[in-house]
């Protein structure tokens, strides 16, 4: 009986899904491929039917963040939203208690960040791929002034909360680290308009206080 026309695309990725997992927990050095095999139900013989190579695999596994983050399925989920709320529920998901205790789904940009570091161009330049797309999402919803310097500080915020967290055995820590970084990414990417607005209003309302302390400094002066 031949194989369904997906087998091929369904073994892959469950592969995929297998060494994504076991990086995320051991780390790329620390992984056989007959791990990852057994680890997805399969023999070692059919790793070569699918990828040439384990830093191929590498590359791919970094890769498949984007289909297995929550944040893809959350903003599929909710349809078509505008650019500034899915910055802020990128923000939310990714430092989530959730995407946290989700290990074998972690965020390659700061899961295996050292084990990139030390990989091949391929593997750099997809991880360099999902640090662009989190980036396109940021910087698009990061209203209208400076939004480049405020993406990518945001991002090293996520990203730099979570290796805390990820690292640290001290809970409080973990969940310390991570609300404030949350809390300062929602106020760099809040719109520089409204804040604008806020200042000039500021503005508006001190400058009578200003008209009044005016001629208590030139009193002041003329003493």
């Amino acid at each position: 009986m031949p194989y369904p026309v997906d087998h091929k695309a369904k073994t892959r990725a469950k592969i995929v899904a297998s060494a994504r997992g076991l990086f995320n927990r051991r780390g790329f050095d620390q992984v056989t491929i007959d791990e990852i095999m057994a680890n997805a139900g399969l023999t070692r013989g059919a790793f070569y039917h699918h990828f040439g190579s384990k830093d191929a695999l590498f590359a791919e596994a970094v890769a498949s963040i984007a289909e297995c983050s929550p944040f893809s399925r959350e903003a599929a989920r909710r349809g078509v939203i505008d650019d500034e709320e899915r910055a802020h529920l990128l923000v939310d998901l990714y430092l989530a208690e959730e995407m946290l205790a989700n290990v074998d789904d972690q965020c390659p940009l700061y899961a295996l960040t050292s084990d990139v570091a030390r990989s091949d161009r391929l593997v750099r330049a997809e991880y360099t791929t999902v640090l662009e797309r989190m980036i396109r999402v940021l910087r698009a919803g990061s209203g209208d002034a400076d939004v480049e310097r405020r993406a990518f500080a945001t991002i090293a915020l996520c990203v730099g909360a979570m290796v805390v967290a990820r690292t640290t055995h001290d809970p409080t820590i973990a969940r310390t680290v991570r609300d404030s970084a949350r809390e300062a990414a929602h106020e760099l990417l809040a719109s520089p308009r409204r804040s604008g607005d806020a200042a000039a209003s500021k503005k508006k309302l001190s400058a009578p206080e200003r008209t009044k302390r005016a001629p208590a400094r030139r009193a002041s002066r003329a003493r």
